[in-house]
């Protein structure tokens, strides 16, 4: 019986997993079996920590919010100037307030006083 000759998807496949698992250290890039549980475990992580850096961020631009709401001689917490906020229908989302009391505390004392009205 003659030799088959094996078809290319197989090592098609497996050189999509190798580009994928290049830049990963030692055998994890090298081995084809190490490499596709590397990939797995990789997109597992990435899928898991996007929904994570949401999470993270929207927890510093709160604290960023709250520590310039305290400072700047507004008088009350960041629940209280959120709450004013949504009384007054002032649609700004929390990562703008928080580049605003960064770079201008001014701009959020105007704010705040327009809300506390």
């Amino acid at each position: 019986m003659t030799r088959v000759r094996r078809g290319y998807i197989a090592r098609r496949r497996r050189t999509k997993i190798r580009l994928f698992a290049s830049t990963f250290i030692g055998a994890h890039s090298r081995l084809t079996r190490t490499a596709t549980q590397q990939k797995m475990r990789a997109l597992v992580s990435s899928h898991r920590d996007r929904g994570r850096q949401k999470r993270d961020f929207r927890r510093l631009w709160i604290t960023r919010i709250n520590a310039a709401a305290r400072d700047n001689m507004v008088f009350y917490s960041y629940s209280k100037f959120i709450h004013n906020l949504y009384k007054k229908q002032l649609l700004l989302n929390r990562k703008i307030l928080a580049q605003i009391a960064i770079s201008n505390k001014n701009c959020l004392y105007m704010i705040s006083n327009k809300i506390s009205k």
